[in-house]
């Protein structure tokens, strides 16, 4: 019976698929694939879907201050701004330096070496500095931030040797000028004040001379006294030496 059957239906009869496998060796390159066959690109190449571009206005192409028509103020520039000032004001030295092509390894060590001189090296922007002088004695600066630029500061006037040499072996950091005790000097004008001794130094200058001329007074106040003391001096020694001899010579007529 399952022979007629199978003779009968040849379609019920069930046949496994033809496969074949193969094996490639190569490694599949994900970053760079291999191109398509030009059949298969042209059909990837239709079937790509295009959407409309959005319509552009003119605002589109203006700056956003522009088009909100107020200048949007960044509040961290404000405490930025009143950090500067802060430094400004309580700094005896205040050095303005301009910023070559330096890495940040060399910035690292010259801010360590200034650290160890009590002095504090600092980069701020020049919307920054502009906010934080703007108004003040410190204005006259601002020309000196239109670059790369760094400032260092110092509670203690008298650094300024110590940043000289310290600078110095830094040739990408060139000295523009400085404020010392609130006075603005120029390069030339922190050297010559580097080469003046310090101010006890100074103030032991200044005693001495005003002894000196507290001496002098004292010893011209005092000088015709003491010629008029010599001078009567003399003149009693002379009237003694006078009574001496005449006392030797009558006793030698006595003796006679």
């Amino acid at each position: 019976m399952s022979n007629l059957l199978q003779q009968g239906l040849p379609l019920t009869s069930a046949r496994g698929p033809l496969l074949q496998f193969m094996r490639f060796r190569g490694k599949i390159n994900i970053q760079r694939p291999k191109q398509p066959h030009y059949e298969r690109a042209r059909v990837v190449a239709v079937t790509q879907p295009k959407y409309p571009e959005a319509p552009k206005a003119l605002t589109c192409f203006q700056p956003r201050a522009e088009r909100m028509g107020v200048q949007v103020e960044n509040p961290y520039n404000a405490i930025i701004a009143r950090e500067v000032r802060n430094w400004l004001d309580h700094s005896k030295l205040v050095a303005i330096f301009h910023l070559n092509s330096i890495t940040s390894d060399e910035i690292f060590r010259v801010r360590v070496q200034l650290h160890k001189q009590n002095m504090h090296l600092k980069a701020y922007g020049r919307k920054i500095i502009a906010q934080a002088v703007a108004g003040t004695q410190y204005e006259a600066i601002l020309p000196l931030f239109h670059s790369n630029h760094c400032i260092v500061f110092s509670p203690d006037q008298q650094r300024v040797g110590a940043l000289l040499r310290i600078t110095r072996k830094v040739p990408q950091m060139v000295l523009l000028g400085g404020i010392v005790e609130q006075k603005l000097l120029s390069r030339n004008e922190l050297v010559d004040f580097a080469q003046m001794p310090g101010l006890q130094a100074a103030q032991a200058q200044l005693v001495q001379t005003l002894n000196m001329a507290a001496g002098n007074v004292v010893q011209q106040l005092q000088a015709h006294q003491c010629n008029l003391i010599k001078v009567l001096d003399v003149h009693a020694k002379g009237d003694t030496t006078g009574k001496q001899e005449q006392e030797q010579a009558t006793e030698e007529e006595k003796q006679t």
